[in-house]
């Protein structure tokens, strides 16, 4: 499982040329689920979004997480974040987990999140999503699933 954090003044998602969700300040998690992936991996994930220190504090330093700004997260399935692209100019999709269990990750992974108190939005689940941000800094991070971690807060 892998989610690209982004840092955001703003965010939003069209489908069919309909507004589905829009945040404030806060943080667009594009977010791959791959085989193999489990609720572990989704819980880990979720902590770490919600705890990110990627805000800057008085001192122009980042230590506040979402949470502490009161801030809002906008989650997004992005299937491609599983995509191999050692071989080749085309990337290969076998190790993405399949529509049915990646969206069951994908809503577990939004379930955690609002379990931590973090307010959410969500994308539409395999529609064709435009997506619109104004990344902040620019701060963008990639979090991996890390099975030898072990979630602890903040």
């Amino acid at each position: 499982m892998r989610a690209l954090v982004q840092r955001v003044l703003h965010s939003n998602v069209v489908v069919d040329d309909r507004e589905v969700a829009a945040i404030g300040q806060g943080m667009l998690v594009l977010l791959g689920v791959q085989k193999g992936d489990c609720g572990n991996d989704a819980e880990y994930l979720a902590q770490k979004v919600a705890h990110l220190r990627i805000f800057e504090d008085e001192n122009q330093k980042m230590n506040l997480s979402v949470q502490d700004i009161k801030g809002e997260v906008l989650v997004v399935s992005q299937f491609t974040l599983a995509g191999d692209t050692s071989r080749g100019n085309r990337p290969g999709f076998e190790t993405a987990e399949k529509p049915d269990a990646a969206n069951r990750l994908y809503e577990y992974f939004v379930a955690c999140l609002r379990r931590l108190e973090v307010p959410v939005q969500t994308g539409v689940f395999q529609a064709d999503m435009k997506v619109s941000l104004l990344n902040d800094g620019p701060v963008t991070f990639l979090l991996e699933k890390n099975s030898r971690e072990v979630p602890h807060g903040k």
